[in-house]
């Protein structure tokens, strides 16, 4: 059994996989969260057993559509929700996810968002992100995020002070509109998988044979 850090006990990890990847294949016929990378696991696979591994209790959101990748993330132990409005932008999809965390994490003092097309992801930078947010001297309020050389990255933790407002988005408008003014705390990161996803074939690793 997975040991967690005490403090991941009181977060819950959040991970947005309701997008279509267009960038990565405008046609549409590709999945790229799918996508299988040198060491035989999909990206998706990556993305959710880091968040998995870092927090034990996680929520990702889909598209109903998207059969495959629920059948994947219920195979890795998450909550899966339905997001039939995420096709209008993010925020719907973040919309759906906090709400359910709401609903099914009532005693939840923070959340780890995590976006599915980052494989890169380890899980020591979710724990420290869960964490940090966690202990900060704001307390429920707290913004938290890894940074790479100057560039904010992935996973962003938030206090449970902000699940009201993050239940509220809709369409395009994402937590970035919603946090410009806050104060983030930033924890440097000495990798780039932070900040690292993958848009366009070109930019995936070599696929397994």
């Amino acid at each position: 059994m997975t040991k967690h850090p005490p403090a991941a006990e009181k977060a819950v990890g959040l991970l947005l996989a309701a997008g279509f990847g267009r960038r990565y294949d405008p046609s549409g016929q590709r999945d790229k969260l799918m996508h299988v990378l040198a060491d035989g696991h999909s990206v998706l696979w990556h993305s959710a057993s880091a968040l998995k591994a870092a927090l034990p209790h996680c929520i990702a959101v889909v598209q109903p559509e998207h059969a495959e990748r629920e059948a994947l993330l219920l195979k890795l132990g998450f909550g899966v929700v339905q997001a039939p409005q995420a096709a209008l932008g993010m925020g719907a999809s973040l919309a759906a996810g906090v709400q359910a965390i709401q609903n099914q994490y009532a005693g939840a003092k923070a959340m780890v968002l995590a976006l599915a097309d980052m494989a890169w992801v380890g899980s020591q930078a979710i724990e420290q992100v869960a964490n940090a947010t966690l202990t900060l001297p704001g307390g429920q309020s707290a913004f938290c995020a890894p940074v790479y050389k100057g560039q904010r990255g992935h996973p962003v933790g938030f206090g449970s002070d902000w699940f009201g407002a993050l239940a509220s988005l809709n369409g395009d408008q994402g937590a970035r509109q919603l946090m410009k003014h806050a104060c983030c705390h930033v924890i440097d990161w000495p990798d780039d998988g932070v900040v690292k996803d993958l848009d366009a074939p070109l930019d995936a690793p070599k696929t397994a044979e």
